[in-house]
């Protein structure tokens, strides 16, 4: 990965949300890895409770306590947090109200998941008021920001507008107070330059959809969008000649089977249908792909694209995303 590539920017919190199954965890470590590079410190928070950032990067689950899970070339540190909503909460007691012993003596008797439940909007204020704090936090003689960098592997598209317009859900539950000012505060980051709202999909109809849907959504809530990543884009196999040959109907089979013996492979008849049955298939996985490709290019959004990772995501693999991550598109 060079790290040379990284351009310097404003932007200091990346919110990656995504259709589920398009990879968004992934996505999200990818580019914690690329903002990394060049001896920055960077932040990497998930807020779902499915630990998928301690699966990704092979580690143990995470508590509520940020930890280092990868150091990428040039010296740089990924750290990650589990954000925990009723965690959360108590710490906010502590620092605000000094509750302390009382605070846990209030989530032993299930007061404090009880008032998440009824009221959702202030579980997401909790939430994201954890990323607020991450994203400000200032430590050391020299004041500097303790991260350079906050990527947060945030809830799927079809959510992630209610969850980062925290101020419309609390809007009923209190006009003034903590809670109200920790909202507005939260809204001020989100809607800043500081801030980009980066879209996962891949190349298929309804997660293409989600993701044009989503960029909507995100506009009228006067959420910045950063960049759209379409991931796991296959990458053909076949020359040019071989696709059209496929694609014309001109393609040879008795060739195909001379090929296959000459390679030591014993090609019957049937094995031989397979394979083209199995190219057409191709084929037609290709032409889905330039179709949706066509439609993202008619949105207004910066896109980047990643290869599918046929032998799954593995830390090297998670390496070379952030190597394209870190590109002239990474805002």
């Amino acid at each position: 990965m060079t790290a040379a590539l990284v351009r310097p920017s404003g932007i200091r919190l990346h919110i990656v949300t995504g259709k589920g199954g398009t990879g968004k965890t992934t996505v999200a470590g990818g580019l914690a890895m690329a903002l990394a590079c060049d001896g920055k410190r960077v932040l990497l928070c998930e807020v779902e409770g499915r630990q998928g950032i301690a699966q990704l990067f092979d580690v143990a689950p995470l508590p509520y306590a940020e930890r280092t899970v990868a150091v990428v070339p040039g010296g740089g540190e990924v750290w990650a947090l589990a954000i925990d909503a009723e965690a959360a909460l108590l710490e906010y007691l502590e620092m605000f109200y000094r509750l302390g012993r009382a605070g846990k003596a209030l989530d032993r008797f299930g007061v404090i998941d009880f008032a998440t439940t009824i009221a959702p909007g202030v579980r997401d204020v909790l939430l994201t008021g954890k990323v607020y704090e991450a994203a400000r936090r200032r430590g050391g003689k020299d004041g500097n920001r303790v991260y350079d960098a906050v990527v947060v592997d945030a809830p799927p598209t079809g959510r992630i507008t209610r969850f980062l317009n925290v101020n419309a859900e609390v809007a009923g539950l209190a006009k003034v107070g903590p809670i109200r000012k920790q909202a507005d505060s939260i809204m001020t980051l989100m809607r800043s330059r500081h801030t980009a709202v980066h879209l996962v999909t891949v190349l298929e109809d309804m997660p293409v959809q989600e993701a044009l849907d989503g960029i909507k959504a995100l506009r009228d809530a006067d959420l910045p969008v950063g960049r759209v990543i379409v991931n796991m884009v296959r990458r053909s196999p076949l020359d040019g000649a071989a696709r059209g040959a496929l694609s014309d109907g001109t393609i040879d089979a008795a060739a195909i089977e001379v090929a296959l013996h000459k390679a030591g492979i014993d090609a019957s008849p049937l094995l031989v249908d397979g394979l083209l049955a199995e190219g057409y298939d191709h084929l037609e996985r290709l032409a889905l792909q330039e179709e949706q490709r066509t439609i993202l290019s008619g949105v207004d959004v910066p896109v980047i694209e990643l290869p599918l990772a046929a032998d799954g995501v593995d830390l090297g693999m998670l390496d070379d995303l952030a190597g394209i991550l870190a590109g002239p598109g990474l805002p």
